[in-house]
């Protein structure tokens, strides 16, 4: 039997962590991958864009905009209605699962190479554009009117971390939303580090065309390697967080499941709807079911700086990005091809 190279390696993470080895991977090498995954997406996304820029792009690039603000809707009712999450928790995961994990559309492109399977190079623009919708609609059902309601006392604070706590549910502590922090959000927003370099990049893509050549040989060719050793990384990472896992509870495991196939069928009827080839399908079922674990979680941290964000984290990071590298990414390949039949 034969598995994908990637996914070998994200295993290989999670089986030395479950067996105790003691593997060090420094924290900057770790940056450093993904950094790079960042800019080499980037750049592949911007050669493409200058050969198939159009006006259908611009069409498609709003079609993508609003699926990023329908997400979060999606999830937010599932987390606070049924899951029982107070407001702020459930926007703050809503607003994680309506972003894109960079990480997992990596590996779908690794995934659809290795298949032979073409899809449309300019998608790392969809990609961008998936970052900031979610941020939106999240501080929107956190509603901050009653967030700016003041700081609770110390009693207050721990009666309610108690009472959540029995519940197995996130505490939060509500903060005033001053024009600092907001300063702070729409930063955190528009230059986050994958937004500037995605974007950066794409445009450099864009520009550049067919002298992106002279780099090639690094971004482009050693792709695969670099995307192995941050599976290595991340398999650990995942498999470090099978503790916060238990403590969060049934239902956000069911949920952290469920939510990416949700978003996934959604996204393969979208990208069916869009025109895309099979592979863009499956790259934008991909998007729909993938969960942020940068960019949302800086957000949210600056809206509400002392939330419990420890869950939102491990649901994305810790379930989610595992189910959709093993499973979802395969699952959603069928049902793509089930759309286009």
């Amino acid at each position: 039997m034969q598995i994908d190279v990637s996914i070998g390696f994200f295993l290989l993470g999670v089986a030395a962590v479950l067996a105790g080895a003691k593997i060090e991977f420094p924290k900057s090498l770790y940056q450093a991958l993904m950094l790079f995954l960042m800019i080499a997406i980037g750049l592949k996304g911007g050669v493409a864009l200058a050969e198939h820029a159009s006006w259908a792009l611009l069409t498609q690039s709003i079609y993508i905009l609003l699926f990023g603000l329908l997400l979060p809707f999606i999830a937010f009712p599932i987390l606070h209605y049924i899951g029982l999450f107070e407001r702020h928790d459930a926007a703050s995961i809503a607003a994680h699962y309506g972003s894109v994990s960079v990480g997992t559309y990596a590996v779908a492109v690794a995934y659809l190479e290795s298949k032979n399977i073409a899809y449309e190079a300019y998608i790392p623009l969809f990609v961008v554009l998936l970052e900031m919708p979610a941020i939106v609609v999240g501080i929107m059902l956190a509603k901050p009117s009653s967030i700016s309601a003041g700081n609770a006392t110390d009693d207050e604070a721990k009666c309610s971390s108690s009472t959540l706590a029995s519940l197995k549910l996130p505490s939060i502590k509500l903060t005033s939303i001053n024009s600092s922090s907001s300063k702070k959000l729409l930063h955190e927003m528009f230059f986050n580090q994958g937004i500037v370099l995605m974007v950066g990049s794409l445009v450099i893509g864009f520009l550049a065309a067919e002298k992106t050549q002279t780099i090639a040989p690094l971004f482009f060719d050693l792709f695969n390697g670099v995307l192995a050793l941050f599976l290595l990384e991340m398999g650990m990472v995942a498999a470090s967080r099978l503790s916060d896992i238990k403590r969060a509870g049934s239902f956000i495991l069911a949920f952290s499941m469920a939510m990416p196939l949700i978003g996934g069928t959604l996204g393969c009827g979208l990208g069916v709807l869009m025109g895309l080839s099979s592979g863009g399908v499956i790259l934008i079922a991909v998007l729909g079911a993938s969960a942020s674990y940068i960019a949302v979680p800086a957000a949210m941290r600056v809206v509400l700086p002392h939330a419990n964000h420890s869950v939102s984290i491990s649901a994305s990071l810790g379930i989610t990005f595992p189910f959709n590298v093993i499973l979802g990414i395969p699952v959603y390949t069928v049902m793509s091809l089930w759309f286009l039949s």
